[in-house]
């Protein structure tokens, strides 16, 4: 059996075919903690994590599945540009010197 070797942020997809992000990863007591693409998180000693026969994969283009975020909480409309209604505002502040 083929172990792809253990990254931090580094993406997996299981014999299952369930998708997962390394989160941590212990070497002193051998535990590995994953988030899968639904966003729930489980830790793994080494001998389970051998037995869900991982292989890499690369990052899922939207990467924000695992975090359960939507358009709305982003709080702007993403579809429409912010345009000239931008305002920084460092351009508010006084220029002391």
């Amino acid at each position: 059996m083929n172990i792809p070797r253990l990254k931090v942020g580094a993406w997996y997809k299981t014999n299952e075919g369930e998708n997962l992000e390394v989160v941590a990863y212990d070497a002193e007591d051998g535990s590995i903690e994953v988030q899968f693409y639904d966003g729930t998180i489980e830790e793994y000693d080494l001998e389970d994590w051998r037995a869900l026969e991982t292989r890499s994969i690369a990052p899922p283009e939207d990467w924000a599945g695992s975090y359960d975020i939507s358009k709305e909480d982003y709080g702007v409309d993403l579809d429409k540009p912010a345009g000239d209604t931008h305002i920084n505002p460092l351009d508010q502040l006084d220029n002391e010197e």
